[in-house]
């Protein structure tokens, strides 16, 4: 039985906060028509920036793509983590220098929370230990607040399908910075195949057709990748794979 008590077992509250549409799943749009049920579901994307106007404009750029809805917005980490809580977004776009509660504490707090859930850290600081910090918390993209409208948005839709994303200029420093770990096990060639397509950002499901194996066989792969290379993410075994020379710079 669903636990009520949990927003992320539930469906998203509709306009009488109830948690489905208040008129029933037989409602019709104000011109007499149906909601067209064809249409792809929405990526839900929760804004953290402690700048009002940042995120105004923010939102304004994220409502002009179909695919993105804005369900919420926060000021600072601790807020942010409220804000997860009760609006179960698919993706946080974190700023890392706030108030309160940091961005980095704020991803590593929500990962391990609610692991489901991707950060994309957006900032205007390019810090290598903050990049670093960034990376071990958890986020799956890291972006400089310079970066232009489109690439924002494959970030966002990259996160929402578990694949890593990185500013070129943040990933040559990760890929310079970042430690290597101590192998405990040497990779097999399948499971050195599949950290290269973990590199290029693919899904389970990509690779498992690029390599011809099952889903389920590609998550057990990555899975002894990780323990293998002693990894806590997708996102850092990404990096191990760059810095080791398994996959390039694109």
């Amino acid at each position: 039985m669903t636990d009520a008590s949990n927003p992320h077992d539930r469906a998203p509250a509709g306009p009488d906060g109830t948690g489905s549409d208040s008129t029933g799943s037989d409602s019709t749009g104000s011109d007499g028509t149906r909601p067209d049920s064809t249409r792809p579901a929405r990526i839900r994307v929760l804004l953290v920036d402690d700048h009002t106007v940042v995120r105004q404009g923010l939102r304004m750029v994220l409502s002009l793509e179909p695919d993105l809805e804005v369900v919420g917005e926060a000021a600072n980490g601790r807020e942010a983590l409220e804000r997860v809580a009760a609006l179960a977004p698919q993706v946080v776009l974190m700023d890392l220098l706030m108030p309160v509660m940091n961005g980095v504490d704020a991803t590593r707090a929500i990962k391990a929370e609610y692991p489901e859930i991707e950060v994309v850290a957006l900032t205007s600081v390019l810090e290598d230990r903050l990049v670093i910090d960034a990376v071990e918390a958890g986020a799956a993209a890291y972006l400089l607040k310079e970066t232009g409208p489109d690439a924002l948005f494959e970030a966002i839709r990259a996160a929402s399908r578990g694949e890593v994303r990185f500013d070129p200029k943040v990933q040559k420093r990760l890929v310079r910075e970042v430690r290597t770990p101590e192998m405990r096990e040497v990779l097999t060639p399948r499971e050195t195949d599949t950290l290269r397509l973990v590199a290029k950002g693919l899904t389970n499901r990509a690779i498992a057709d690029a390599l011809g194996v099952s889903e389920v066989t590609v998550k057990t792969h990555v899975s002894s990748v990780l323990s293998k290379l002693d990894l806590q993410s997708r996102t850092q075994a990404a990096l191990f794979a760059l810095k080791e020379g398994l996959a390039g710079l694109e």
